[in-house]
Order: structure tokens, then C-alpha cells, then sequence
């Protein structure tokens, strides 16, 4: 069992710290990720993820609906209650609190599930971090895009109503590569449709660089954030390591959920909280201390949590 937590959990966060040293060496810029973030999210990982999603059998794609729906309401819940929690408890704005909301909401399923899943049941995981990153993509993001627009910022044309930049938020979150890589990559599976060899060895030769950019690219992001740790940032810790996965483990306990899916669901909400949070926040010309900061701590304290997670649901 140690074996197996060290095989899962020991690659990812070495080149995490890989990517948060040489943010911090200055080898490479950590607040100008812009490029390395394209790479990832517009080529690597939709490539990765259509020749997961295409590559997968019919009847199999339909039995993943299950896992669509438990990652959805373990993002959806969460993100709900903390952005109202942040809103009338503690006063925050609207921006702030849609960004600490998808914060705590929304896994690292870019960086740190497609490793880890793929070390614990192997490539066959892959379409289940596709399904993963589908409901995050289709779910929280657009919402969190709208909150943000309406409260202004981002990139606005000169006249342009309300209306209109909302329409452009949904449409933009909703055509990007990361979206629509499984979205089509699923369509030609339950087509019956399949790839080519020549097609497929082409994608998969840019996808193979996904999880190990993607992660080196969580550690740059860390890097640069302010720490600072009170009773708000932990509690956003708490919600994402432990009550996020509990909350999947009630709802697999109330609905006829396939075993195996089951443990896969559960594995996927016990990851650290994704940095998506950050990047919005950025591009909206919106800092959030508190957001960072709970990133950062996710991820060490997820050392524990998913250890703990793995122990219990992979047991052999």
C-alpha cells in the first residue's frame, strides 16, 4: 500500500515543486504563464483527452453518465454555498467571491487527476478525468465567468450592453479546446465512429506531454502567490480536502451508483483545489490573496488526504 500512495502521489508533487522552484529561481517567469498555460489547455490536454474520450467503447461511454452527474453536483453544492457563505456572512464582493468559490469548487483534475488515476487503474482512467473535466468546464466555469462579468472587467467593448458580455462569456467558455476535446471526442465514440492509427498516434503524441506540464505549470502558478494563512483560508481547505469527497461519498451512499464508478468519484473530489480561481481572477484584473492561498494549502494538505483516500478506496 505504501508502494502504491509513493507511485500515485510521489511523481506529481515532484514536478510540482519542480515547476514552484524554478518559479521561485526565476528560471522561469511565474507571473508570465500565459504561453506554457496555452500549451497546456488549448493543445496537450484536449489532444490527451479526444483520443481518451474517441478511443473509448460505446457501451462505456454511456456508463460514465453516473460520473458526469456526482462530479457535477460535488462542484455545483460546494460552489453554491461558498460564494453565499463569502457574500452575506463576510461581506465579500461579488468578483472575489466567485473566484474563491470556483477555488474551493473545482478539482485539479488538469494536473493532478490524470496522473494519479492513470498510476492507480492505468489509461482506461484518462476517459474518466475527460468525463471530470467536462463538468468543470460545462459547470462551475461558466458560471463563475458570468458572475465576473456582471461585475464588470475582463475584456469589454465600447457600448456593449450587459447582455451581450454575458453572451460572450458562455460563448467563450464554451468553445474553448478543453471543452470541446472530449465533447467530440465523445461524439465519435457513441457514433461508433473510430479514430485512424495515423490520427490517433499523432494525438496521442502531443497529449503524452499533458500531466507532466500541466503540473510542472500548478507549481509555477503556486509560486507566485501570496501565503498567508487565517481561520477563512482554512476553512476554504477543509470544504475542498475533505468535505468535498464526504459529500460524494453521501450521494453514492443515496443513489445506485456502479461500484467502480463510485470509488473513481470519490477519488476525483478528494483532489487539491485547481487553480483555474487564480487565472480568472487574473484576466479580470482581480487578485485574491485568500484564493492563492487556499491553492497552496490544498495541495500540501492533500498529501495527507489523498494518501488517506487512496488507502481506503484502493486497499490492494
Amino acid at each position: 500500500m505504501t508502494q502504491l500512495i509513493l507511485l500515485a502521489l510521489g511523481p506529481i508533487f515532484f514536478v510540482m515543486l519542480l515547476g514552484y522552484f524554478a518559479g521561485k529561481m526565476r528560471t522561469i517567469d511565474n507571473h508570465h504563464v500565459g504561453e506554457i498555460n496555452a500549451l497546456v489547455m488549448d493543445f496537450a490536454l484536449p489532444a490527451s483527452l479526444f483520443v481518451a474520450t474517441a478511443s473509448t467503447p460505446r457501451a462505456e461511454m454511456l456508463g460514465e453518465a453516473p460520473l458526469f452527474a456526482l462530479q457535477g453536483a460535488a462542484m455545483l453544492i460546494p460552489f453554491a454555498a461558498w460564494y453565499f457563505y463569502e457574500r452575506i456572512a463576510r461581506r465579500t464582493s461579488a468578483g472575489e467571491a466567485a473566484i474563491q468559490a470556483l477555488t474551493v469548487a473545482q478539482p485539479n483534475y488538469a494536473a493532478a487527476g490524470l496522473p494519479i488515476v492513470a498510476a492507480l487503474i492505468g489509461p482506461p482512467g484518462a476517459v474518466q478525468v475527460a468525463i471530470a473535466i467536462a463538468a468543470a468546464t460545462i459547470l462551475p466555469s461558466p458560471i463563475t465567468l458570468l458572475l465576473l462579468e456582471l461585475r464588470g472587467g475582463g475584456e469589454q467593448t465600447e457600448g456593449e450592453s450587459r447582455t451581450r458580455r454575458i453572451v460572450r462569456a458562455v460563448r467563450r467558455s464554451l468553445t474553448k479546446p478543453i471543452v470541446l476535446a472530449p465533447l467530440f471526442g465523445a461524439a465519435l465514440s457513441l457514433g461508433g465512429l473510430e479514430l485512424g492509427p495515423a490520427l490517433h498516434a499523432s494525438l496521442q503524441l502531443i497529449g503524452a506531454a499533458a500531466g507532466g506540464v500541466a503540473l510542472l505549470l500548478t507549481g509555477l502558478v503556486l509560486s507566485a502567490q501570496r501565503f498567508r494563512l487565517n481561520a477563512n483560508v482554512a476553512l476554504g481547505t477543509i470544504v475542498s480536502n475533505v468535505l468535498r469527497p464526504l459529500l460524494v461519498v453521501a450521494l453514492v451512499r443515496l443513489f445506485p451508483v456502479p461500484p467502480e464508478i463510485a470509488k473513481i468519484a470519490i477519488l476525483l473530489a478528494a483532489l487539491p483545489s485547481g487553480f483555474f480561481g487564480i487565472l480568472f481572477g487574473v484576466n479580470y484584473k482581480l487578485d485574491s490573496d485568500d484564493s492563492g492561498s487556499m491553492v497552496i494549502a490544498s495541495t500540501v494538505f492533500s498529501l495527507a488526504t489523498l494518501a488517506v483516500a487512496i488507502a481506503l478506496l484502493y486497499p490492494k
